[in-house]
């Protein structure tokens, strides 16, 4: 084992050295929120792949995979049906909003009534989402070196709440391109090959397994709408996947990148399926399906490529850690702390400024005006204070929760119930407006509490007729109120257009 350690070790190291990299990187609140919105297809498709695929998908993934076979895919292939949604019709609109929370969005398009609530929203679901992915560390350390468990979470969270706050989204796309790479290599070229081959083979596995391992709908026809409802729904919504959206540098890579990444999510999905496959003839009594990833990887492969596979999985939860984390801190000073501030210390409005004089020496008031306008490490700051904080917080709340599947269902209900219909009504529906918006969010979020009291967290109810609530009260109180005012419809629509999409002409780095 003690290749594996090493290999595990260097990992860990560059995970570091990354974050130190975009540090220098991350000049400007654009620069540490959305990677300078400068992607190319490359890292944009790589980095977006390697959040949606978090320990979940891999270890809950093969999982599934043991449990029921080829349908186990349906949970990971739900997500890549998600976002190839999102990517081929609302990626590009969503990109030339050029904001940075999906609250903005609501303010843009609802004259910025429903945004706090939103904020609310988002943000214990991207807390909830940092939180169940920092547990699964003390799944993999326990593997790797015998960690206790609150060792374990504190070691893994600290390394993503280090390389976050250092560099912000900077860090977190090179190293979820370093993630990304891993996971390819770790679970698609030798895991999957390899624990196919140490199974006998395909024929073997369907001549030792029963009919239902290779029925399409094997793991139940409700499940799967359910999945759609959950993963792929939530997939056009989540402040961790539409922040990712913003770092593209333009419509197309947005669209094609993310295209190629909902592609990869759906071949990630079948081999996590065919790797549990395998090891249910490999390893028939395992005590819970969840064990499969780590027994076939420590009894089935060699040494070195164990390691690497262990890394695999150790990236795969990182990257939604982190990616998870952002958006929970962006969410949290942007939307909700910025508005309780100025709720705080109310003054009268701004008046429109015209653009100065260029020509114009400055006097000593504007030239403070230009002197605060011209430290953008101000923002960078407070924003990598916030990472900072909330990595905290999701170490603590992780060490204290048990129950990871009953707060990741809270969390996904709550997201998919309460902002689907304002957020892609916003999207679709000129007539929707803020109050049919609000009663949107608050119909649909309580009809999934109450349910979810009444009959238990996991139950399905909860998000179908949450889901109903959220639409009737969205599409009724917006016809029975007033339409959105026009002026902010038509700035709506400006923001919209393809033309203030222009690729900047300032010089600085680009992910290619």
């Amino acid at each position: 084992m003690a290749v594996d350690y090493a290999v595990i070790v260097l990992y860990l190291a560059g995970m570091l050295g990354m974050g130190w990299w975009g540090m220098r990187r991350a000049t400007s609140k654009s620069d540490f929120l959305v990677a300078g919105r400068r992607l190319g297809p490359a890292m944009y498709s790589g980095t977006m792949a390697a959040i949606v695929l978090g320990g979940a998908s891999t270890i809950g993934g093969v999982g599934l995979g043991y449990q029921y076979g080829l349908s186990g895919a349906w949970m990971v292939f739900t997500i890549g049906l998600g976002l190839l949604a999102l990517s081929i019709f609302f990626s590009a609109r969503i990109a030339r909003l050029k904001v940075y929370t999906v609250s903005e969005m609501l303010d843009l398009r609802y004259g910025g009534a429903a945004g706090i609530i939103s904020g609310v929203v988002m943000w214990a679901y991207t807390l909830m989402l940092a939180v169940t992915s920092t547990i699964a560390y003390a799944t993999i350390f326990d593997v790797l070196f015998g960690l206790d468990r609150t060792l374990a979470i504190v070691l893994g969270g600290a390394i993503v709440v280090a390389y976050s706050t250092l560099g912000g989204m900077w860090s977190i796309t090179l190293t979820d391109m370093v993630q990304f790479v891993v996971k390819t290599i770790g679970v698609l070229l030798l895991l999957l090959p390899l624990a196919v081959i140490k199974a006998g083979g395909f024929a073997e596995l369907a001549s030792r397994l029963p009919a239902d391992y290779f029925a399409p709908l094997g793991i139940g026809g409700r499940t799967v709408f359910t999945y759609v409802l959950i993963y792929s729904f939530g997939m056009l919504i989540g402040q961790d996947i539409w922040q990712r959206v913003f770092t593209a540098r333009s419509d197309r890579v947005a669209r094609l990148g993310g295209t190629a990444a909902g592609t990869y999510c759906l071949v990630y999905a079948l081999a996590g399926a065919v790797i549990g496959t395998a090891a249910k003839v490999l390893y028939p009594q395992l005590g819970s399906p969840d064990d499969a990833f780590a027994t076939i990887v420590k009894d089935a492969l060699p040494v070195g490529v164990r390691g690497l596979v262990l890394a695999a999985a150790l990236s795969a939860v990182m990257s939604t850690s982190s990616g998870a984390l952002i958006a929970c801190a962006t969410v949290a000073n942007n939307d909700i702390w910025a508005r309780v501030r100025r709720l705080r210390s109310p003054g009268p409005p701004r008046p429109r400024q015209e653009a100065p004089d260029p020509h114009a020496a400055p006097d000593g008031h504007e030239a403070g005006q230009l002197h605060q306008a011209a430290r953008p490490h101000d923002e960078v700051r407070g924003n990598r204070l916030f990472i900072l904080l909330m990595g905290v917080a999701v170490i603590v709340i992780a060490i204290a929760l048990n129950d990871v599947v009953e707060a990741l269902t809270l969390a996904y209900n709550l997201l998919v119930g309460g902002l689907l219909v304002p957020i892609l009504g916003g999207l679709l529906w000129r007539r929707g407006n803020a109050a049919g918006a609000l009663a949107a969010v608050a119909a649909g979020g309580l009809t999934v509490v109450g349910l979810m009291v009444a009959l238990g967290v996991l139950a399905d109810e909860p998000i179908y007729y949450g889901l109903i609530a959220s639409l009737v009260a969205y599409v009724a109180v917006s016809l029975a109120t007033r339409p959105t005012d026009p002026a902010i419809l038509a700035a709506w629509r400006e923001r919209l257009r393809p033309s203030a999409t222009a690729v900047s002409s300032a010089p600085g780095p680009s992910g290619n």
